[in-house]
């Protein structure tokens, strides 16, 4: 059985690592470099850094950032924000990253998915969906299938300001079929909460596409993960407050999952 991933999350703003609730209400929780360094002595199997603001602002990723947390690093390094073209992927790479991430670049122009893909390789290209439940008015009774909300999700672009006309599976299946080679599903109702991942959409992600689906959004105790990964059917979940606040480290998360019978590499 494959194991399952513990990811590190840092949402950077203005080269600080920040966090909030459902995207907003955002608090400084440290330095990027730091922070990574520290989540992965404590067993993280990856960090990823999302410059959360570069694509709102217009401007490119925090490349002087990107670098100085790279050296601190052992552990697989994703890069995302502010990533429009494979130009500048390449030079997030260059800075240090081993993946990259991108939103709403990949939703603008669709071929960029398989463009970073053919020069990067497509494990290299980690497509993000920011997600929200739909709001369903009509009638079930009408129409069931337009009033579930797990098939009507919404995709979100520019730090989930904005929606971007397109459902949350149909878009995980199109990116896939681009070259994809993970997929980074953000539940923004769960997000900030830590009531526990969105599952049922995970679940439904998940069994859309062949590729890694990544869970984000939600995280709070061992028992979200561990429902992620079997009722959500996630290959990697993917945390922020819990480890930035010291509720919790990679380390003591997956010793209680390894109890639990989840699959999970021990750190030494």
């Amino acid at each position: 059985m494959l194991t399952r991933r513990i990811i590190a999350c840092l949402d950077v703003h203005a080269g600080r690592v920040v966090k909030g609730v459902q995207f907003v209400d955002l608090v400084d929780a440290g330095d990027p470099a730091a922070l990574a360094a520290r989540h992965a002595r404590e067993g993280a199997d990856e960090i990823v850094l999302l410059d959360i603001t570069a694509t709102h602002e217009g401007r490119q990723t925090l490349l002087d950032t990107v670098r100085r947390t790279a050296k601190e690093l052992f552990v697989p390094f994703t890069v995302g924000g502010g990533i429009r073209t494979a130009q500048d992927a390449e030079q997030v790479f260059i800075a240090g990253a081993d993946k990259i991430s991108i939103n709403s670049a990949a939703l603008a122009d669709p071929a960029l998915i398989g463009e970073i893909g053919k020069n990067f390789g497509s494990q290299a290209v980690v497509v993000a969906i920011d997600a929200r439940r739909a709001a369903i008015q009509l009638d079930a009774r009408r129409d069931p299938e337009a009033a579930d909300p797990i098939r009507n999700a919404q995709v979100y672009v520019q730090g989930g300001r904005r929606p971007a006309g397109r459902t949350v599976v149909e878009w995980a299946r199109e990116a896939e079929e681009r070259g994809a080679g993970e997929i980074l599903l953000t539940s923004m109702d769960s997000d900030g909460t830590r009531a526990g991942f969105d599952c049922e959409l995970t679940a439904a992600v998940s069994e859309a596409v062949r590729i890694p689906v990544i869970a984000s959004g939600g995280a709070g105790t061992v028992g979200h993960f561990a429902d992620v990964f079997t009722r959500g059917k996630a290959d990697a979940a993917l945390a922020a407050s819990i480890f930035h606040f010291g509720v919790s480290s990679a380390r003591s998360l997956k010793e209680e999952l390894a109890q639990s019978g989840i699959p999970v590499r021990l750190p030494c």
